[in-house]
């Protein structure tokens, strides 16, 4: 017989598993809708969900002379938004940012600006073109 904890245990872990699943299709559906949203803008998307070693880029866009690496973000407020990506995060994002533009010709030279496109629970997304200015990025 099960004590009382082991049955919580895994219902708590099972909700927990679904809120997961249900966050990572909204998050997609959101780049989705980010990169959509920038091509209306006259950006080119050049990938999604892109690996790298330094961690995931959610959208990568050009316009000029600005390759923007975009953090897409779902939430109640654009404050929670740009709270959700930690200095340590944006970090990783520059220079999983500088490690790609190295392996592409295509790429060298471009300024490299770090994006966030927030979505709140209705409305249209909010783009903030170099979201993080202190911390040294921009173009």
């Amino acid at each position: 017989m099960r004590g009382p904890q082991t049955g919580g245990t895994r219902d708590r872990a099972a909700i927990r598993s679904a809120r997961g699943a249900k966050a990572r299709r909204d998050g997609r559906g959101a780049e989705v809708l980010a990169a959509l949203w920038l091509m209306a803008r006259g950006w080119r998307v050049l990938g999604f969900r892109i690996p790298a070693a330094q961690g995931e880029i959610d959208l990568l866009a050009r316009r000029g002379r600005v390759l923007a690496v975009i953090e897409v973000k779902r939430r109640r407020t654009l404050d929670e938004a740009l709270g959700a990506v930690t200095e340590r995060q944006r970090t990783r994002l520059r220079t999983a940012a500088e490690a790609l533009t190295a392996r592409r010709p295509d790429l060298a030279g471009l300024a490299i600006r770090l994006d966030l496109i927030a979505f709140g629970p209705r409305g249209l997304p909010r783009h903030l073109p170099d979201a993080w200015p202190q911390d040294g990025g921009g173009p």
